[in-house]
């Protein structure tokens, strides 16, 4: 076989000392002793399946002084994701074969990651679903306004949930009803304004309206960036083809502690209060949630440091996402088993990928972690083009290596292939 990978590596939800075999990219044996034609023994280091980040804009093509797919898989692989699925609102937005084709093209030639591209749905394009899904990863629909979002009408909902299901593709969706935000809108001075424009029931009444739609369809629906009590208590009864995602910036995040006049923390949904956010985690925690996404939402300090309604909502997310949470089951915050299962196999399985398990079969993408090596967040050590992260100073463990398909990715800080390795995932 091509190569064996020797440590301690987490199989079957617990840490077994092992080999790993990987042949063409793929695991193929795992055993307590195997040699193949090189062999990287990691000791009593810390063997994971890499992460799979269904939710980022790398805003390639359209604004990329934000970032582009070389910055954005950069930072993503240095934060031991081996795999990223990128939203449709860039510029052009990604409604049709064309523009689709175009952003494969472009990803194609400088991701560092393997990588899917969503398919956004308008009020337009819902004749063509089905050619659509033949070229995406997946669906996404806004409900609500967000940064260059896609406007869709919630009467067309239940015509577009039942055109996808013929599709065997997932939808995710932006989860904020537009006629309640229109309705709340005014003048924001800080993020208390934000709050109070972008309230709870925004939440709750769209995934209201996604559950009723949904009902009776054979589809796989994911609501995205979930961040009020409200809305996790209705999803507490979802049916087992309605999953949700949390981001980091939801459940480390307060309204309390993170206000002000502080643009840098204006996100959409709105970050809420700390009830909300601890409720969030221990959903996280205790098997809930299922997904923890970045979206990953670069945005220039210059553009950032502005008054507080002409800035943009969002904010980076990538690398930080899974080091933080390493470091987090450290401190057994939360364990290592819904770590993996957040980040790594339940997004994996949403989207039907081989990835996010250390299983014959899979493929090889693997990160190796020293629990020893803690460090503090930087964003001047950090790789994404727009220079800063809400995370400055937080305690986060980084993987020392990175494998995708096999091939050493990163190894002690240092890219170790070529722009265009990442490969299309998706259709």
């Amino acid at each position: 076989m091509d190569l064996v990978i020797e440590g301690k590596a987490f199989i079957n939800n617990s840490f077994e000392q092992c080999c790993i075999g990987i042949e063409n990219g793929k695991i193929i044996e795992i055993k307590k002793v195997l040699q193949g034609d090189k062999k990287l023994d990691f000791g009593n280091k810390l063997i994971f399946p890499a992460g799979v980040d269904i939710h980022v804009h790398f805003r390639d093509p359209g604004m990329t002084n934000k970032e582009d797919f070389f910055t954005g898989s950069a930072a993503a692989a240095f934060g031991g994701v081996s795999c990223v699925f990128d939203m449709p609102n860039t510029i052009p937005q990604t409604t049709n074969v064309q523009t689709i084709a175009d952003k494969i093209i472009s990803a194609e030639s400088k991701s560092l990651v393997d990588f899917g591209v969503y398919a956004g749905i308008t009020n337009s394009n819902l004749n063509n679903i089905e050619r659509l899904s033949k070229y995406c990863s997946g669906f996404k629909i806004y409900l609500g306004s967000s940064t260059n979002s896609l406007k869709f009408n919630k009467v067309n909902l239940r015509e577009a949930l039942q055109q996808i299901s013929t599709t065997e593709k997932s939808v995710l969706f932006h989860a904020e009803d537009e006629e309640l935000l229109v309705k709340n809108k005014g003048i924001e001075m800080d993020n208390t304004d934000h709050l109070r424009d972008r309230p709870s029931v925004c939440e709750e009444t769209a995934i209201k309206d996604i559950l009723l739609a949904s009902q009776r369809l054979n589809l796989k629906v994911h609501i995205c960036h979930l961040s009020s009590l409200e809305g996790l208590e209705i999803l507490k009864r979802r049916s087992n083809n309605i999953t949700c995602g949390v981001t980091p910036h939801h459940i480390l995040f307060s309204a309390e502690k993170n206000m002000g006049s502080q643009t840098f923390y204006k996100v959409n949904p709105p970050l809420r209060s700390s009830f909300d956010k601890e409720s969030l985690f221990n959903a996280a925690r205790n098997g809930i949630i299922d997904v923890i996404e970045s979206d990953h939402a670069p945005h220039t300090k210059e553009e950032k440091d502005t008054e507080f309604d002409e800035a943009p909502s969002g904010l980076p997310g990538v690398e930080t996402m899974f080091p933080l949470f390493l470091y987090l089951a450290k401190k057994e915050k939360i364990s290592f088993q819904r770590v993996i299962s957040l980040l790594c196999r339940r997004p994996a399985e949403i989207l039907d990928i081989p990835k996010g398990k250390i299983e014959i079969g899979t493929d090889a993408d693997i990160i190796i972690v020293d629990l020893k090596d803690e460090t503090k967040i930087k964003a001047d050590g950090l790789h994404s083009k727009c220079g800063w992260t809400p995370f400055e100073d937080w305690p986060a463990i980084f993987p020392s290596h990175v494998f995708t398909r096999g091939e050493k990715l990163i190894e002690d800080s240092s890219i170790q292939v070529k722009q265009g390795f990442g490969k299309f995932v998706g259709a």
